[in-house]
Order: structure tokens, then C-alpha cells, then sequence
């Protein structure tokens, strides 16, 4: 009787460590080991934000910063040739150093320049059967900011100033500048209008392209007929601005949107602004240096995340373990008050064969203003899958 009851017992203990052996091996979750939010220290500076008109500022990669509050649609004026260079740009793209392809102006393009000038709006000089490239085209509206060259590129792009101008309000709707309408190229219209902000992103869009934000650095140009043109962005080069673009000669004031390179803990970043409905240019120019100054010693550079840093770790039933590390250094661009969110993105594993390490295993997703970063994440160790006598014994479900 005893001999068949021990006999019964290990057949049953048998039958339960070859269930268990058959048993499927459970999937290991990753355990996030970093905060999800956290703000950035310190209190934002009051900017010397403009009396009259409003203003904007913000940082490439962060995006926008401040705004002056007050905000309301001004025409828009000669800043509408940003939105216009930036179609061409994305219809025709020119690579750095390269000219593109020939215009051949016509009869239309002398009638236009006539009918400007006469008008006393800003124009380079043209004639009938002149050549200039697409680049040049580009050159004429953004440096001297001519008018009649915008009106000659847009036809010449488009077929007609109509379906141009469809194009700029098509691509003002994609980059969600909700405060932004276009009745004209050339910002000779007070229906073309615009607020700082919506500016700011449309010039920090325009900026991605170095052809475009070659020929807003660019002081002076000499164009087959007109001759030598120069930059009305006057303070070029001054406080670092590096462009982008003046508005002026309409009844409601001057704008100005710039783009300023400053080193900000060793790193070199770009900051951006708009100022709006100021009561002349010069103005515009001071007020502009004056938010570069602000905003600068208020920004930081930062690195969020090192390479090789534990960001979670896979702990195995088994006793296994492996951290997920960053395959990269994140440095971001930051402004006090400001909140980095941080989320995994990493799937449960079976570790059914051996998993080396430095394997991408998910991604960690941060979040800060524009930054919007998936940073590769690897094993740092290798993982086993289980041995037989832990897949015989375990009692875990």
C-alpha cells in the first residue's frame, strides 16, 4: 500500500514539474525608473516687452516662449515675403550653392514693377528678357525686400498670383497658424495679416532651410539689372541676429521678425522674435535687441538624459536582471517654469533565448515645448532565459 502511495506521489510530483517545465515563460515588464515630469527651476524674467504694438519671442527647438499678452492681427506686410520664399522653397528646393533654374521675365514682370514703383512700394529694377534664377528671384524679395520680384517669383511658381496666394494660406493652415491670412505676396496688402507669435513659428520654419536663411544673412547682392541691393534688415550682425525679415510702409506700423544666434552654456541656439505695429523701424530694431538681451541669460542648456544612463531595468522571476539604458546624450534648450514629461515606451519581453546586450528594447519619449524626442534605449546587460530546475519548481503563476 505505501509502495503504491509513493509510487502515486512522484508520478503526480512528476506530472506537476513536467507541467511546469511545458509552461509558457512569462513576459518580463520594464519598471520606469525615471520621474514623468518635472519643471524646470527658477522664475521666468519679466520681458521689456514693447509699449505700443506686441511682441514674441522663443528658442529654436523649444519653441515659443512669451508673448507680450496683448496680441492682435496686424498687417502683416513685407514679412509676407517669408511665406512666399518658403513655398517656392518647398516647390522648386535649391540645395546651398546652387542657382536653380532660369526666369526669363517678361513684359508682365516690367508692368509690375511700373505699377509698384508708381505705387511707392519697394522694388529692384527689371527688364524684358532679363534672366535671373530662381535663387536670385528669391535674393530680390528677401534682401532689398522688392515687391515686383515676389509677384514674379509667384507666377512664375504658380502660373498666377490667385493659386500662389491658395498655396501660402494652405501652408499657413498645415504649420496651425491659426491668426494668419494671406491676400498677397508681397505684403503690400493690409488684408495680409498676422500675429507675433504665429510669425514666430512661421519664421522658425523658414529658418530650417539653409538656403532660405542664407540669403536673410546675406547683407547685399548684386542682380543682373538692378545692380547692388542691400539688406533692409539694418542691424545684421548686430546683438547676433542673423535675419529674418522687416515689415513696413503700411499705416498701422513697423515689424520686424528676427533670429538671433547666442551661446548659451557653450552651446550655440538660435532665438527668434516678432515685434508688431512698433511706431518705425528703428524701433522695431531697439525693441528687438532689447528681448535678445532679456532672453538670453534666462536660458540654459541642459542635458536630460546621458548615454548609458538606466532609464529602467527588466527584473526576471528568475533572478535575471538588466537595465535600459540611453543609447544617447539629450541636450535640450530650457526656460524656468517650463515642465519636461518623460514617458517609456517599452514592451513587455519573453526571454525565451538569450537577449544580448545593447539590444534596442523600446524607447524613452520626452517632451518639452516643440521637443518632442523618442530616445533609443538598449539592454545594458545580457538577459538568459530561465534554467530548467527554476522552470520545474516555480510556483509563480
Amino acid at each position: 500500500m505505501r509502495v503504491r502511495l509513493v509510487v502515486a506521489l512522484l508520478l503526480v510530483l512528476l506530472a506537476l514539474g513536467a507541467f511546469n517545465y511545458l509552461r509558457p515563460i512569462p513576459a518580463v515588464s520594464p519598471a520606469h525608473l525615471l520621474r514623468t515630469s518635472d519643471v524646470v527651476p527658477g522664475t521666468a524674467p519679466g520681458l521689456p516687452w514693447p509699449s505700443r504694438g506686441s511682441a514674441a519671442v522663443g528658442v529654436s527647438g523649444l519653441g515659443l516662449l512669451a508673448s507680450s499678452g496683448n496680441a492682435q492681427t496686424f498687417p502683416a506686410a513685407s514679412i509676407t515675403k517669408v511665406m512666399t520664399a518658403l513655398v517656392i522653397l518647398a516647390d522648386k528646393p535649391l540645395k546651398s550653392n546652387e542657382g536653380g533654374p532660369t526666369v526669363t521675365l517678361t513684359e508682365a514682370d516690367v508692368q509690375s514693377y511700373q505699377a509698384d514703383l508708381a505705387g511707392g512700394q519697394s522694388v529692384a529694377k527689371v527688364e524684358a528678357g532679363e534672366q535671373l534664377s530662381e535663387l536670385q528671384l528669391l535674393q530680390g524679395m528677401l534682401i532689398p525686400s522688392a515687391n515686383n520680384y515676389a509677384e514674379s517669383a509667384a507666377r512664375w511658381d504658380a502660373g498666377s498670383l490667385g493659386a500662389f496666394i491658395a498655396r501660402m494660406n494652405d501652408r499657413a493652415a498645415k504649420l496651425k497658424l491659426a491668426h494668419t491670412k494671406f491676400a498677397d505676396v508681397s505684403g503690400a496688402s493690409p488684408a495680409s495679416v498676422s500675429t507675433p507669435a504665429d510669425l514666430l513659428a512661421l519664421g522658425m520654419e523658414a529658418m530650417r532651410d539653409p538656403v532660405f536663411a542664407e540669403i536673410v544673412a546675406t547683407p547685399q547682392v548684386d542682380l543682373p539689372v538692378a545692380g547692388t541691393v542691400y539688406n533692409v534688415d539694418a542691424v545684421l550682425g548686430q546683438s547676433g541676429i542673423v535675419g529674418i525679415k522687416t515689415g513696413s510702409g503700411l499705416n498701422t506700423g513697423a515689424n520686424f521678425l528676427f533670429a538671433a544666434k547666442a551661446t548659451v552654456d557653450g552651446h550655440e541656439i538660435v532665438i527668434f522674435g516678432c515685434v508688431m505695429g512698433q511706431s518705425s523701424l528703428a524701433i522695431a530694431f531697439a525693441n528687438a535687441k532689447k528681448l535678445i538681451a532679456a532672453t538670453s541669460p534666462a536660458l540654459h542648456v541642459r542635458r536630460i538624459l546621458s548615454r548609458n544612463e538606466a532609464v529602467a531595468t527588466y527584473t526576471t522571476p528568475w533572478g535575471a536582471q538588466s537595465d535600459l539604458v540611453s543609447a544617447d546624450d539629450v541636450d535640450v534648450v530650457e526656460w524656468p517654469g517650463m515642465v519636461v514629461r518623460q514617458r517609456l515606451d517599452a514592451k513587455s519581453i519573453v526571454i525565451d533565448k538569450p537577449l544580448p546586450s545593447s539590444t534596442p528594447e523600446g524607447t524613452e519619449h520626452v517632451v518639452l515645448g516643440d521637443y518632442d524626442l523618442d530616445v533609443p534605449l538598449v539592454t545594458a546587460d545580457p538577459l538568459y532565459p530561465p534554467g530548467r530546475l527554476w522552470r520545474l519548481t516555480r510556483v509563480t503563476l
